[in-house]
C-alpha cells in the first residue's frame, strides 16, 4: 500500500507540473504587505482621537481599514486568476465602463457630494470613489493601445496624439467633479506609459509642453485652485486659515527630527492636522517615526516601483508586451501618486486630495490598489511560466 501511495503521489506531482503551477513573486508580496501593515499602524495612530470623538470607538478606522484590506486582498486573488489576454480583449468595454462611471457620478441624485465634490457613488452602505477604478480601466486600455498601435506610436505624431486625446477627455470628466489630483495622476501615468511603449522623444516633449500649459491654465482658472497655489507659495502668510493645513503638516514633520517623538505620541493629529489619517498620514508618520520612518517608507515605495519595472522587463523578455505595459503602469502609478502625496505633505507641491497608496485610510483607493497588485502578480506568473515552463515557483528573485 505504501509503495502504491508513493507512486500515486509521484504521478499526481508530475501531472500537476505538466498542468502548470503557480508562480508567486514573494518580493512584491512582501513589499505590499510591509506598506499595508505600516499603513494600518499609522492609520490607527492618526485616527484614534478623531475616531473616539466621532464614533465613541477609538479603533473604528482600524477596523474599517482591516475590512477594506481583506476586501482588497480578495479582489487581488480574484484578478490573479484572470489571464492578461482576457483584460486585453476586454480593454475597449472596460474603457466604456470607466467613462460610464465618470458620467454617472455627475448625475444629480446618483453622484454623492462630499465637501463640495461629486466624486462618489453610494454602494453597499459605503461611498465608492469611481475615479479610483476608472483610472485603472483607462490605463488598461492605454496599455492595449500601446501594443496594438505600436508602430504608429513609434513613428507618427498621430499615434501619440490619439491616446493623449482620450486622456484629455477623461481628465476633463475628472475636473468636472472636480478632482484635479486624480486627473493629474491619470494623465502623468498614461503619458509615462506611452513614452515607455516607444513614443518618440520629440513628440513626447512637444505634447508634454502643451499638457503643462493646459494644466497651468486649469490651475489658475478656478478661484479655489488659485487660493491653493497662493497658500502653497507662502502658507505662513495665513497660518490660521487658508494655510492651516500645510503649516500643521510642516510642524508635524519638523517635530519628528531623527527618530520621531514615538509611536502614538503625535500632537498634531490631536485635531490640529485635518485629514491626518487620509491625505496627511505621511506627516503623522514623520512626526512619530522621524527621519528613520520617512526613509523606511520611501525605501519601500522605491523598492515596489523598481520591482514593478523588473516584472515589466521579465514580461517584455517573454514576449508579453501587454502584460509588460500593465506592470509598468502599476509602477508609474504608485511612484507618481506617492511622490505627489509626500510632496504635498512637505509643502513641495500644492495641496491635492490624494491618498498615500496602500497606506492612507481610503476605502476605494485601498481596494483598487490591492486589486491592481493582483494584476501585477498575474503578470509575474505569466512571465515566469513562459520563461521557466510549468514548474511551480513559490518566489522569485
Amino acid at each position: 500500500m505504501s509503495g502504491n501511495s508513493a507512486s500515486m503521489m509521484g504521478y499526481a506531482r508530475s501531472s500537476s507540473a505538466r498542468g502548470g503551477g503557480v508562480h508567486l513573486d514573494t518580493v512584491t508580496i512582501a513589499l505590499v504587505l510591509a506598506l499595508t501593515l505600516l499603513g494600518l499602524v499609522m492609520v490607527t495612530s492618526a485616527s484614534v482621537s478623531i475616531s473616539a470623538k466621532e464614533t465613541g470607538q477609538p479603533f473604528f478606522y482600524l477596523e474599517r481599514q482591516l475590512l477594506l484590506t481583506l476586501i482588497g486582498a480578495a479582489c487581488a486573488a480574484l484578478l490573479f486568476t484572470v489571464p492578461t489576454a482576457v483584460l486585453e480583449r476586454l480593454s475597449l468595454p472596460l474603457l466604456a465602463v470607466a467613462i460610464g462611471l465618470l458620467l454617472l457620478v455627475l448625475v444629480p441624485g446618483i453622484g454623492h457630494v462630499v465637501n463640495g465634490s461629486r466624486r462618489w457613488l453610494h454602494l453597499a452602505g459605503m461611498n465608492f470613489q469611481v475615479s479610483e477604478l476608472a483610472r485603472v480601466l483607462v490605463l488598461i486600455y492605454i496599455a492595449s493601445y500601446a501594443v496594438r498601435r505600436e508602430q504608429q506610436l513609434r513613428e507618427t505624431f498621430g499615434g501619440l496624439a490619439k491616446p493623449l486625446g482620450l486622456l484629455c477627455c477623461v481628465a476633463a470628466l475628472l475636473l468636472v467633479e472636480p478632482d484635479f489630483g486624480a486627473a493629474t495622476v491619470l494623465f502623468a501615468t498614461g503619458f509615462g506609459l506611452l513614452f515607455l511603449a516607444g513614443a518618440r522623444l520629440r513628440y513626447v516633449a512637444a505634447m508634454m509642453a502643451i499638457a503643462l500649459g493646459v494644466f497651468a491654465l486649469l490651475a489658475i482658472s478656478s478661484s479655489y485652485r488659485v487660493r491653493r497655489l497662493k497658500v502653497f507659495l507662502d502658507p505662513w502668510s495665513d497660518p490660521f486659515n487658508s494655510g492651516f493645513q500645510l503649516t500643521q503638516s510642516l510642524i508635524a514633520i519638523g517635530r519628528g527630527q531623527w527618530l520621531g517623538v514615538g509611536l502614538g505620541e503625535s500632537v498634531q493629529k490631536l485635531f490640529y492636522l485635518p485629514e491626518a489619517h487620509t491625505d496627511f498620514l505621511f506627516a503623522v508618520l514623520a512626526e512619530e517615526l522621524g527621519l528613520a520612518g520617512v526613509v523606511l517608507t520611501l525605501g519601500l515605495f522605491l523598492a515596489l516601483v523598481w520591482r514593478s519595472f523588473h516584472i515589466a522587463r521579465l514580461a517584455a523578455d517573454a514576449g508579453l508586451k501587454f502584460a509588460a505595459s500593465l506592470a509598468a503602469g502599476f509602477g508609474l502609478w504608485v511612484g507618481i501618486q506617492a511622490f505627489i502625496n509626500i510632496g504635498v505633505n512637505m509643502g513641495v507641491l500644492p495641496t491635492k486630495g490624494l491618498t498615500l497608496p496602500l497606506m492612507s485610510y481610503g476605502r476605494s483607493s485601498l481596494i483598487v490598489a490591492l486589486a491592481w497588485v493582483g494584476i501585477l502578480l498575474r503578470v509575474y506568473h505569466e512571465a515566469m511560466r513562459e520563461q521557466r515552463g510549468p514548474a511551480t515557483v513559490r518566489g522569485g528573485a
